[in-house]
């Protein structure tokens, strides 16, 4: 018989709080361990077998510190690095293709969602179904020990009617009114996943410690996701952010953005319906409050600081012209360059509102269905980023590519019509003088987490934006390079991040010390305020069925534009 050790307190209770200090997944395989052994089994065996346990964990905790490299060997990794995403150029194409194929409007990209999650599954990544109450949203991560948790996000839905054949210089719809990719956001989240693949591998081959986190922007075009997700704490334990946005060149900047934050509002006003023509008296019109706010708003257009932007359209203006309107709804965004400023143009509004409403003898009532913070993006990040960029380089473009790009911007006018870009961007400065111009909910989450915007050039310079022209490019091998590109200088700058975790402490200080040393973040929502998911059902009920006829079958076709029947470039014919 061997030794027998009577402890004064039960084992659990000693050795519970030493192993949750090691591990908390360690703590509970052994206290599973100890409840199912037998009252019959001595202490001796039990000791033993917590000891040797610890040991292992000791070992392999070791394992996954993270490594010191010299310079030359995370220069060796990161072009490692870039061969990997260049040998998945292939599946990054078949992405990019396939989201572009489902076509999803904000709140709907339930096809989009699925596919993604699949593969993300498929390489281990854990799926968080439905973050902050919308159920297209998610958050997948892979964690290999301690180190740098780094959050990887791009935006995956689209624009309405900007249905549109890839390949093809001028406007020919896939299916004629649905919505369509004339924004680029198939082509993010793809680029993501090809990073993010080429440096798992590495880190589970080197046994380098750290997290990846990919997740979607979901409804950007509406900007009502990201405030939901910085509220409910989703980037509470990331160390950095890089977010990708196609663009026509490949580059990153860093302090203040062009552009606008903005706070989107939708404005019900309700009355009393009657009889248009039988009795109009008996009538409260809700429509008249709608339409008498949209012309005080108007007036005040006059009056707004250059930099301040707004617009609007009804969502709801009555029935049938024979009833007098009950309900009546206007939508609004408000943007503006700095925060307070967004705030003031809400209050006007809403003193208009009521003033509507007085004069009409109405209700009402409003509702934010979203929010963006004008964008701040990190210094350190986009510094290393770029010189990553200057390593990568712009894809070498083909004549085809060329002759598709200068027929495009010849169909909408462009001002110049000179094709793709051939040089490099300079690295993006603070700007110096604000410039109004669109907004992205990126700005939120620049707020409480070191972030920066990586542009990749899968589109072509000098269109409009949010037209279906911007949708011709996406799914050829415009697209396709770009978002090869792109994900090179991801990934090599993810490495830098994982290998270096002084970047990480260097990044915090410039967020704490520089970027929110004067400017704090107020978010916009509230804790009451819910995400507007029902946006875009209609629509989308409508155009699914249509649309599912031409989703991307890769087990069928190599390309997109080969399932479709296009010859790349189409021109249009003299």
């Amino acid at each position: 018989m061997g030794l027998v050790i009577n402890f004064p307190i039960p084992l659990d209770s000693f050795f519970f709080p030493l192993i949750n200090f090691i591990s908390n997944d360690l703590t509970f395989f052994l206290l599973s361990i100890l409840n199912q052994t037998t009252d019959q089994m001595n202490q001796t065996f039990k000791i033993g077998l917590i000891a040797a346990s610890i040991v292992v964990l000791g070992i392999s905790q070791e394992a996954y510190s993270q490594k010191k490299m010299s310079a030359k060997q995370i220069d060796a990794l990161k072009q490692e690095a870039a061969t990997l995403v260049e040998q998945d150029a292939k599946m990054s194409q078949v992405m990019v293709d396939k989201i572009f194929s489902f076509a999803e409007l904000g709140f709907q990209e339930v096809e989009s969602s699925k596919y993604l999650t699949g593969i993300l599954e498929q390489n281990g990544f854990e799926i968080e179904m439905g973050v902050s109450g919308i159920p297209t949203a998610w958050f997948a991560a892979w964690k290999n020990g301690e180190g740098p948790v780094i959050a990887l996000g791009s935006d995956v839905d689209n624009i309405p009617k900007a249905s549109q054949y890839p390949g093809v210089a001028y406007h020919k719809p896939i299916v004629e009114g649905a919505p369509g990719h004339g924004e680029g956001h198939n082509a993010g989240i793809p680029l993501n996943i090809t990073a993010a693949l080429a440096v798992k591998k590495i880190m589970e081959r080197e046994n380098i410690g750290g997290t990846l986190i990919l997740w979607p922007g979901i409804a950007e075009e509406l900007v009502a996701a990201k405030a939901w997700y910085t509220r409910d704490g989703l980037f509470d334990d990331v160390d950095i952010c890089i977010f990708t946005h196609v663009g026509d060149n490949l580059g990153v900047s860093y302090g203040q953005a062009s552009g606008t934050g903005l706070i989107s509002v939708e404005y019900t006003f309700s009355g009393e319906a009657a009889h248009s023509a039988g009795s109009p008296w008996r009538g409260r019109s809700a429509l008249d409050a709608a339409e008498l706010m949209n012309v005080g708003w108007n007036y005040k257009r006059e009056h707004l600081d250059p930099l301040k932007r707004s617009h609007s359209i009804f969502t709801d203006a009555g029935d049938q012209p024979n009833v007098v309107p009950s309900k009546a709804s206007i939508w609004y965004y408000f943007r503006d360059v700095k925060y307070d400023g967004i705030m003031e143009m809400y209050e006007i509004a809403n003193k208009m509102a009521e003033g509507a409403a007085l004069m009409t003898n109405t209700e009402v009532t409003s509702k934010i269905l979203g929010t963006a913070w004008p964008r701040h993006f990190n210094k350190v990040i986009a510094e290393k980023m770029y010189a990553n960029i200057l390593k990568v380089g712009l894809p070498n473009w083909s004549e085809d590519d060329q002759t598709l790009a200068k027929a495009v911007q010849t169909e909408v006018k462009s001002k110049k019509i000179e094709g793709l870009d051939t040089k490099l961007d300079t690295l993006g400065l603070p700007v110096k003088v604000p410039i109004s111009g669109g907004s992205d909910d990126i700005g939120d989450v620049s707020w409480v987490v070191p972030t920066v915007t990586l542009r990749f050039p899968s589109n072509i310079p000098g269109l409009q934006g949010h037209h279906w022209s911007n949708a011709i490019a996406m799914a050829t091998p415009i697209a396709h390079k770009g978002v090869t590109a792109g994900a090179k200088a991801e990934a090599m700058t993810i490495l830098d991040f994982l290998l270096q975790p002084e970047l990480v402490d260097q990044a915090w200080d410039y967020f704490k010390n520089v970027q929110t040393k004067e400017e704090t973040y107020k978010p916009m929502i509230t804790a009451d305020d819910v995400p507007p998911i029902y946006l875009n059902t209609n629509i989308m009920n409508q155009y699914r069925p249509l649309l599912e006829k031409f989703y991307f079958d890769e087990t069928k076709y190599g390309t997109y534009l080969e399932q479709l029947g296009v010859t790349y470039p189409t021109l249009k014919k003299d």
